[in-house]
């Protein structure tokens, strides 16, 4: 099963109906008056981006967009892989995998595809279990898995040199192909290294004020916003059931993460609509499950070469600790702007310095 289709985006009118009819027919919680966010997101807040959903928001124009960029279906592992695949006129561009994280989707590059690709040969695809790659059918797919899939997929266009960049999850699964795919990969970019202190006090002596101000951002992240996590390591099948019947349920999921005024509400809203037209909410949620309860954990620093950008409202990773985990940083970057979707809101900035890291390789 290694054909390779085209494939284009045409979510039928019918469930675009269904949609305005179930954001019409919500049955919204209650609040405490005056909690604000206090309790998770703001009622008010919620029932105004639905509100904008059913009433401004135009799925048409995120098809149309997306079906400007060739796309492509394939199977890797007995599961669906959607890809972009966008070739450079350059004879001398490197192929290039991006992965995106949850709750994102490939729209997370959209913006960022123009600055890359007279350099890059662009291969974006939706993670198993994401989007259009539609749900996973069977277990084991931790970032492990996914990592050996892309490096299939890799092969399977022909690229026998590549590099890769991550984002959130992307970050972690691109680490994951530069570990399995170490003769093809040329390095590995990522926007966060998911790298903390492990206890011991003398990991923190020496710390400038600045790292400690990140490790306060880290903590407040910890206690105050990793309850989806949580649930999605222990129980995601609980919460789907949720998802799945509820766009409302399923925007304010998205929303704790991928709120205003961080990213606009469009972009937020064609992520969340990909999660809803694909029925991938419970199949992306069993990514934290999979990768929380896999036995192949990968030990020992990685040694491929490794580039950094840190965009400064995004989660806050300590050089100290990243280097303790991963030997070969040959490049690092920090921005005073941008925040966790920096392909979104920062696109020349992210493309910059990818440019900057393959031009070290």
């Amino acid at each position: 099963m290694t054909e390779i289709r085209e494939f284009r985006v045409a979510v039928d009118e019918a469930d675009v109906d269904e949609l305005l009819l179930r954001l019409a027919r919500t049955r919204w919680t209650d609040q405490v008056p005056g909690a604000g966010s206090r309790y998770g997101d703001d009622v008010a807040d919620v029932r105004a981006v639905a509100r904008y959903w059913a009433e401004d928001f135009d799925w048409r124009a995120v098809e149309a967009r997306l079906n400007s960029f060739p796309q492509f279906l394939t199977e890797v592992d007995g599961t669906g892989v959607h890809f972009l695949h966008v070739r450079s006129d350059n004879p001398r561009a490197l192929p290039l995998l991006l992965l995106h994280g949850w709750p994102g989707s490939v729209v997370e590059f959209l913006d960022v595809v123009g600055h890359l690709r007279d350099e890059f040969h662009l291969v974006v695809p939706s993670l198993p279990g994401f989007g259009f790659s539609g749900p996973t059918r069977d277990t084991g797919w931790h970032s492990g898995r996914m990592a050996r899939a892309f490096a299939e997929l890799m092969a399977r266009l022909g690229y026998a040199r590549y590099g890769v960049h991550g984002n959130d999850a992307g970050s972690v699964i691109g680490l994951e192909v530069g570990r399995i795919d170490p003769g093809h990969v040329a390095g590995v970019h990522v926007t966060q290294i998911f790298s903390v202190p492990g206890g011991d006090p003398a990991e923190l002596e020496g710390l400038t004020p600045e790292e400690h101000r990140r490790l306060g951002v880290l903590r407040h992240f910890q206690e105050s916003l990793s309850g989806f996590a949580q649930l999605q390591r222990a129980r995601p099948q609980n919460v789907a059931f949720a998802l799945a019947d509820s766009p409302a349920g399923q925007l304010a999921w998205t929303m704790q993460l991928m709120g205003e005024p961080a990213v606009s509400r469009d972009f937020l809203l064609a992520n969340v609509a990909i999660y809803w037209f694909t029925g991938t909410a419970g199949s992306s949620a069993r990514l934290y499950y999979e990768d929380a309860h896999r036995e192949d954990t990968p030990a020992g620093p990685t040694t491929f070469p490794l580039g950094v950008a840190i965009f400064r409202d995004d989660f806050q990773t300590i050089r100290r600790f990243a280097e303790r985990d991963h030997h070969n940083i040959v490049h690092w970057s920090e921005f005073g702007t941008g925040g966790h979707y920096s392909g979104h809101d920062s696109p020349e900035l992210l493309a910059g310095d990818i440019k900057v890291f393959f031009a070290k390789m």
